[in-house]
Parts: C-alpha cells; sequence; structure tokens
C-alpha cells in the first residue's frame, strides 16, 4: 500500500482552546476514511491543516512520499471543505471552465465529470437554478477536473435532504470504486458505516480511535435478558468472566459480550443456575453503540 498523507503528533491551539491534541493517522492509496466526530471535535480543523489553510500550532504532516512541497503535492489532491461557491448567473460549464483556468487544467474531462455527478443533462442550466443537493455535486464534479488521486470532503451532505444525501453517498462509492482516495469528515455514523472503509474517531480534538469500520463493528454483541429475579441474573453475569459490561434499565438486563457465545449456551448455563429466562434477544453492537461507548468513556 502506498501512503497518501501521513499525519504525526499534530496540534493546533486557537488560544486557550486546543482544537487538535497530538494527533496521528496515515491514509493508505485505494480507501475511503472517515474522521467522525460531534462537531467542535477538530475534524474541520484537522482537514484546514493539510490542506495548508490552517497553519499548525505543533507536530507536521507529509503529502505522498514527502519529496514535493505541500503546495506542489495539493495538485494531486481534490478538495471541498466550504459550500460551494460558484458564480450564480454562469452555467455548471462555464463555472468549470474557470475552475480549470484557475486549477491550469485542460478542460477535456469536464462533461465526464459532469456525467460521473448525474448533471449532464444539465450542464447548460445557470447555477443559481441548482438545488442545494446538485450545487454540491457540481462542487464535486469541480474537485475531480486534475484527477486528484485523493478526494477530501468536509460534511459532503450536510444540509441535504434524504435524496440529495443518498445521490451524495452514491456518487462517493462510485468514485472510490475507480480507484481515487477519499478521505471525509462527518459527524454522522450512518455516512461513515456505509461509505467508509476505515474510521478515524475524533472526541474533543483527541484520537480515540482509527481502524477499519468492520473492526469497530466486530464486537462479539451483547445479549438482552429478562427474568423474575434480575438481581440474581446480574449478580451472575458479573462474576462470568466472557461478560464486561452489565445494565440494568427498563425492566431488562443488557450485557455486553467480551468474547463469543452462543444464546442457547447461555440460556442452559443459567438454567442449570436456577435462572430461568422470560426474554433473551442476541443482538451486534452497532457502530452508533460502539461510537458512544468510546465517547462517553472520555473523560470530559
Amino acid at each position: 500500500m502506498s501512503t497518501i498523507l501521513s499525519v504525526n503528533h499534530l496540534t493546533k491551539k486557537f488560544g486557550y482552546l486546543t482544537a487538535v491534541k497530538d494527533l496521528s493517522f496515515t491514509i493508505e492509496k485505494g480507501n475511503v476514511y472517515g474522521i467522525l466526530g460531534p462537531n467542535g471535535s477538530g475534524k474541520s480543523t484537522t482537514l484546514g491543516i493539510v490542506l495548508n489553510v490552517v497553519n499548525r500550532t505543533e507536530g507536521n504532516f507529509e503529502w505522498f512520499d514527502g519529496s514535493s512541497t505541500t503546495h506542489e503535492a495539493l495538485k494531486r489532491v481534490g478538495a471541498i471543505i466550504e459550500r460551494p461557491n460558484f458564480y450564480p448567473y454562469m452555467t455548471a460549464v462555464q463555472n468549470l471552465k474557470l475552475v480549470c483556468k484557475i486549477k491550469e487544467v485542460g478542460e477535456e474531462k469536464i462533461e465526464e465529470k459532469l456525467e460521473l455527478v448525474g448533471l449532464l443533462d444539465r450542464k447548460d442550466s445557470k447555477f443559481r437554478t441548482y438545488s442545494l443537493g446538485m450545487k454540491q455535486r457540481l462542487a464535486i464534479a469541480s474537485a475531480l477536473l486534475n484527477d486528484p488521486e485523493i478526494l477530501i470532503l468536509d460534511e459532503p451532505t450536510n444540509g441535504l435532504d434524504p435524496q440529495g444525501i443518498h445521490q451524495i453517498r452514491e456518487i462517493i462509492k462510485k468514485i472510490a470504486s475507480q480507484g481515487t482516495t477519499i478521505l471525509l469528515a462527518s459527524h454522522l455514523l450512518d455516512e461513515v458505516e456505509k461509505v467508509c472503509s476505515h474510521v478515524i474517531i475524533l472526541r474533543k480534538g483527541e484520537k480515540l480511535y482509527s481502524g477499519r469500520v468492520d473492526g469497530l463493528l466486530a464486537s462479539h454483541g451483547f445479549f438482552e435478558l429478562k427474568t423474575h429475579d434480575l438481581d440474581k441474573l446480574k449478580t451472575y453475569l458479573e462474576k462470568h468472566a466472557s461478560f464486561g459490561q452489565i445494565k440494568l434499565e427498563n425492566g431488562h438486563i443488557t450485557a455486553f459480550l467480551k468474547e463469543e457465545m452462543d444464546a442457547g449456551e447461555l440460556n442452559k448455563t443459567l438454567f442449570d443456575q436456577g435462572i430461568v429466562l422470560s426474554h433473551l434477544v442476541k443482538r451486534k453492537e452497532s457502530l452508533e453503540e460502539q461510537f458512544l461507548t468510546l465517547t462517553k468513556n472520555q473523560s470530559n
């Protein structure tokens, strides 16, 4: 795997506020990375630093093999980090021709990129007639004009309706399937779960997790249990080595597994202990539950 971006011990302070704290991660070619975190967790600041629009306080980052300057390296990057800003009275094609001049790239890719984002049939429509979703799709086309090796998107579906969200996500998957590496910032777990192969979870500027999305999903799950003597069940489970957190709420127990266990096996074990279950359901832990557990367990 060739490395597209290496971030090493990056810190950014705005006065007394530390927006990014000792952050390190690597982006490898050919994957879709999500920087996931609640608003104010340092996602946009991190993207701003690697795109050279925000100055870092400490640490460093390196594009590609580090042999060229950041300015030169960024010619191989496509990015949308703010709301798309095109001329309202110009058509899509006219706006993209202008972008080509600014980026110093040829105009031959304009129609190909408009087709990719589903706007070829509206290429001669003025930008002001576009819906918010179409404006966002035009911005993606614009960021792809230089055939970048990596596309960076900051909250790409923010403010869009469900149809617009779906269209953007499908476009991201399509771009990724053609071999472009993607790095997107999002506060939506659902987005990362559906679109990304890898995730970096931030909270208050600090990295909580970095790795494959399916690695985060591959918990052993949890059981939802009910019995007439919940205290006896809770006491037994708390002593059992296979279980981690045990929660008693709303008349049932949620028992999180530390290792794989079959529902039938648990039922028999509990029955042998004189505990008869009236309710037994095994569930996989969703990315949302994992994310909430991670962020909750960090001190405020």
